[in-house]
């Protein structure tokens, strides 16, 4: 989730109502190149203050995680104590490009030194792949197409992906999140894509989803991923954020709505729905915006203008 905002203080109040709601991982910044995205160019401030957040005395500590694109933002994470940290690779050659400026063997190189040294400081390591679902820039994954040319090309993509996993994971990462970028996915394709990585061998409990609403499937793509044995679900408040290198990408799949079909279905999240529903009350009030999330809307009307007094 990118905070569309400046102030520290008001981040630290965002993720303060994060952890009180119960989340145990929260993803808090990215220490990319300040010129990139100036609204992160405060992350080593921002970690300074949340070594004082507050959590309830029977609560874990929360995991707070830094997203680094390379070594550099490496060694800014490392300044600060940062004691989780997230990769990124594209599972399209092309997205890769516009979105890390290598190529995707270069960053895979470049990723073996930064996970490696993670690793020695005994970090946490997540790593995410981006469009493995479908490319804005070289088209759709396709696997149930009529031509039987473009069902081959799509399960050539998913073996590169499944190489791309298999290669983090010897590297050291701990957990593997499959990136829906632009929400190109449909149910059918996550269930064959995670079937797929089941007939290699790899763990599902190191698999996560990490799923973008654009085009109004992420929560049925979340239960297709359950169904299917994914357990770990990414999510962001009130359904913020997209991706500046992906044309038409909207938000990801809203948190609110993850616990709210998951709770109702009878499966524990140990996250505390109310709670986390007035963290996103109080981000929209912050950012002064409305917010895509479903349950976000929907509670909206009846926690606004207590929460707004308080914020």
């Amino acid at each position: 989730m990118l905070l569309d905002i400046y102030l520290d203080e008001s981040k630290y109040n965002v993720i303060q109502a994060l952890v009180l709601a119960g989340y145990r991982d929260i993803e808090v910044s990215s220490f990319v190149k300040p010129s990139w995205i100036p609204q992160l160019a405060d992350g080593e401030e921002l970690l300074r203050m949340l070594t004082n957040i507050n959590f309830p005395p029977k609560q874990q500590k929360p995991r707070f995680w830094a997203l680094i694109p390379n070594y550099r933002g490496l060694e800014r994470a490392l300044s600060v104590g940062v004691e989780n940290v997230a990769t990124v690779v594209s599972a399209s050659e092309t997205h890769n490009r516009k979105n890390l400026n290598r190529t995707q063997k270069e960053t895979l190189f470049a990723l073996q030194k930064v996970i490696s040294t993670a690793k020695q400081d005994e970090m946490m390591v997540r790593s995410y792949i981006s469009t493995v679902f479908g490319c804005p820039y070289e088209g759709e994954l396709d696997i149930f197409h009529p031509s039987q040319d473009i069902r081959k090309q799509s399960l050539s993509k998913i073996e590169r992906t499944l190489d791309v996993i298999e290669k983090l994971l010897e590297c050291g990462s701990d957990y593997i999140a499959l990136g829906d970028t632009t929400g190109m996915g449909n149910p059918m394709q996550i269930q064959f894509v995670i079937s797929k990585i089941q007939n290699r061998g790899i763990p599902l409990e190191k698999i996560a989803l990490h799923l973008h609403d654009t085009r109004g499937t992420a929560l049925a793509n979340a239960l297709a991923g359950y169904q299917s044995g994914i357990r770990i679900f990414d999510g962001s408040t009130g359904g913020l954020g997209g991706c500046p290198y992906a044309a038409g990408a909207t938000g990801n799949a809203a948190s609110e709505d993850l616990l709210n079909m998951f709770s109702t279905m009878g499966i524990q999240t140990n996250v505390d729905l109310d709670k986390a529903a007035q963290a996103g009350i109080l981000l929209s009030y912050i950012l002064q915006k409305d917010l895509p999330g479903r349950y976000h809307k929907y509670i909206k009307a009846g926690l606004c203008n207590s929460i707004s007094n308080t914020a």
